[in-house]
């Protein structure tokens, strides 16, 4: 089960998200958050990768859903440092 596109496009996610938050200003709250955004945009395409060697299909569909908590996640992050203008737009949508 599984894409090889997808796995790319995840670890590209992946990628872009590091990239982000490396670019992201100094400072207590920039930092929690963009630890949070780290673990959640990393874990998609590790967490897609695990449901791509499950054992059957209700294994793959749960563990699609946690590829989708994080996906949501990463974006929840993304919109706090945007929304909190600590960010501006540009970045994040680059990393999407």
């Amino acid at each position: 089960m599984g894409n090889e596109n997808l796995k790319e496009r995840t670890k590209s996610f992946a990628l872009r998200v590091i990239r982000l938050v490396e670019a992201l200003p100094k400072g207590r709250t920039v930092d929690v958050i963009g630890k949070q955004l780290l673990r959640s945009g990393t874990s998609v395409g590790a967490n897609y990768r695990a449901a791509c060697r499950s054992k059957s299909a209700a294994d793959f569909i749960a563990k699609m859903g946690i590829v989708e908590e994080e996906t949501d996640e990463s974006i929840y992050w993304m919109e706090l440092l945007i929304e909190s203008g600590l960010m501006s737009d540009a970045p994040a949508k680059s990393a999407i």
